[in-house]
């Protein structure tokens, strides 16, 4: 039988717009923060507590306070606006961007393909991810390398502020690459990783162990992504006002 003619976009009589805007107003100003704080080139160490925001670690380049350059500065000064944060930002905006998750969160909220199930896109044709730009999501996995990395340096800012002993923003900073861990653990390819290309699970106990934990994680990817992205940010801002003076950080032990 053939299908029905319908002329409406949808037959949807729910309020499915909602989710998309929602998506699409909290990715923007999470954005928009980031950005400013990426080119704003400062507030990022605390010299008294060790406090690095992960936005600028690791701070790689001639500019970075010395204190800041945990793994020294492998480069020389930018040139004009830009900053620190440059050199890897495009490491992790690659992997929230060509992860599973935010695919589908941003094809749906900013380009409307479709904006919700049931609802017909504005697109006439539909080409999947086999042409340029969108052949770059097959990247996801190098991405989750790079940001596995970054992670274990996120770790080690972290254990380091302890050094000075314990305050809010070591607490901070832990919940920080906690939530980061899961997020990436969580991750698809890290569970392909894990499990995949196995025909025996029982002749690889270990690394089914490891797939059943990292799909449980899985199950909850979505709000991981967004826990993991809000938290940095909260992160970010919490080093940022101690660092410019316009709070003290909360000390339990010094």
């Amino acid at each position: 039988m053939a299908r029905a003619e319908i002329a409406a976009r949808t037959l949807r009589t729910d309020r499915w717009w909602l989710p998309p805007l929602t998506t699409f107003v909290g990715l923007l100003l999470i954005s928009i923060y980031a950005a400013f704080r990426t080119f704003q080139g400062d507030y990022y160490w605390v010299d008294q507590y060790h406090y690095l925001t992960p936005m600028y670690s690791p701070c790689l380049t001639e500019e970075c306070l010395p204190a800041a350059s945990h793994f020294g500065q492998w480069f020389p000064a930018l040139p004009g606006f830009l900053t620190p944060p440059v050199i890897i930002i495009p490491f992790l905006l690659g992997f929230r961007i060509t992860c599973y998750y935010y695919r589908k969160a941003y094809y749906r909220a900013a380009w409307a393909s479709p904006p919700a199930c049931a609802v017909a896109e504005p697109h006439s044709k539909y080409t999947g991810e086999t042409r340029f730009p969108l052949i770059a999501q097959n990247l996801h996995r190098y991405f989750f390398y790079a940001a596995s990395i970054l992670l274990l340096i996120n770790i080690y800012d972290a254990i380091l502020a302890f050094g000075t002993g314990l305050g809010l923003g070591n607490i901070i900073l832990l919940a920080n690459v906690a939530l980061l861990g899961a997020y990436t653990l969580s991750c698809h390819s890290c569970r392909h990783i894990a499990g995949g290309r196995l025909k025996h699970f029982s002749k690889h106990p270990v690394r089914y162990w490891m797939w059943t934990q990292i799909s449980k994680l899985n199950n909850r990817h979505m709000q991981l992504a967004w826990a993991s992205l809000i938290f940095v940010c909260l992160t970010d801002l919490y080093v940022a006002l101690v660092a410019s003076g316009t709070i003290s950080d909360l000390r339990f032990i010094n």
